[in-house]
């Protein structure tokens, strides 16, 4: 039996040595270490044996089994190489072969416009918040002064959230005035950027979700003059050193005095056009100075302190920048439209 098992070791390496693929290996393994292979009969074989042979031809017989069994992890691996090397050899490349420049996005519109427009307000000392979207009814109506059944609400219908009472998607910014005096205190400056939602039936000009940007200045002495002053550089700063800007009064119920905000058209610089109507003027923004209910609601005693507020659509202004006819592009996320900016 001794000599059966150096038999099936050299037997084994001329049959590894012809293998040229892994049927050819299984065939071989098949033969060897199967239920019915070499191997196996031999190890059946053994039980005839007396204890002291067994024990003997044991050990030989397991010496044997591993050397098969390295063989076999050798021959595997030869293969897997060499499979390797085919697929490689089909799939060569040439490395100093210049590359491909892959497709790389960019900023959206909106946040060109945003991120412009913070820069500016930075450098003139204003902080930027934000707050939450899902926003209670009371920071987002009443603390700015539209309490329940006030008709402003009808102005900014919303959503609802199933569940979550007395919670809705903000519909302004302004929701952040509030928040911001109860944390910060006056003397306050801040701009808030964020998406706003309302229920809208969506057109050219009109989309359940859009962006905007409140600014607040709380501080003692402010008057309407210092809030101009901002509006004009802002405008100023996206429509060129030219621009100018209209205040006419109108009705907001966070601010008193309100106005609503217009610039001069920058396509017919004053001169009437299709865009401004005829009129040379574009509505961007509405400001006023702070009701004193809201101030209150801050935390901040409006016999020591004013302030200003005003509001920006910011989606408006992308799309008075960059000339959009449609407001629905925005959202739409059409590579074919954003690739323009």
């Amino acid at each position: 039996m001794r000599s059966e098992l150096e038999q099936i070791k050299s037997d084994l390496v001329a049959a590894l040595n012809n293998v040229v693929d892994r049927d050819a290996l299984e065939k071989v393994r098949v033969e060897f270490l199967g239920r019915k292979g070499k191997m196996g009969e031999l190890m059946r074989q053994m039980a005839g044996l007396a204890d002291e042979e067994r024990k003997l031809i044991g050990q030989l017989a397991n010496e044997v089994k591993q050397s098969v069994e390295a063989g076999f992890a050798k021959a595997e691996s030869d293969i897997s190489r060499a499979e390797a090397g085919a697929v490689a050899e089909k799939e060569w490349i040439d490395v100093s072969e210049p590359g491909v420049a892959p497709n790389e996005g960019h900023l959206h519109p909106v946040t060109r416009i945003k991120e412009s427009i913070e820069d500016l307000f930075t450098s003139m000392g204003f902080s930027v918040l934000d707050g939450p979207e899902l926003e209670s009814d009371f920071y987002n109506f009443t603390a700015v002064n539209v309490p329940p059944n006030h008709p402003a609400r009808d102005m900014q219908d919303t959503f609802y959230i199933d569940g979550r009472p007395g919670e809705v998607m903000r519909t302004h910014t302004s929701s952040i005035q509030v928040r911001a005096m109860r944390e910060y205190g006056a003397p306050l400056r801040m701009i808030a950027p964020g998406r706003c939602f309302r229920n809208e039936a969506t057109d050219v000009r009109h989309e359940h979700t859009f962006h905007q940007i409140e600014g607040v200045v709380v501080d003692k002495g402010i008057n309407f003059g210092h809030l101009k002053g901002v509006l004009e550089a802002v405008a100023k700063h996206l429509y060129g050193p030219a621009t100018e800007v209209r205040l006419r009064p109108k009705f907001y119920p966070f601010v008193e005095p309100g106005v609503n905000g217009e610039v001069t058209c920058f396509i017919c610089k004053g001169d009437g056009c299709r865009l401004c109507k005829h009129t040379g003027w574009l509505e961007v923004f509405g400001a006023g100075m702070i009701h004193p209910n809201v101030l209150k609601e801050g935390g901040v005693d409006p016999k020591e302190y004013s302030g200003f507020a005003f509001g920006f659509g910011l989606t408006r202004l992308v799309m008075l920048k960059y000339g959009i006819d449609d407001i629905r592009w925005l959202q739409s996320g059409d590579t074919r439209f954003l690739s323009q900016f």
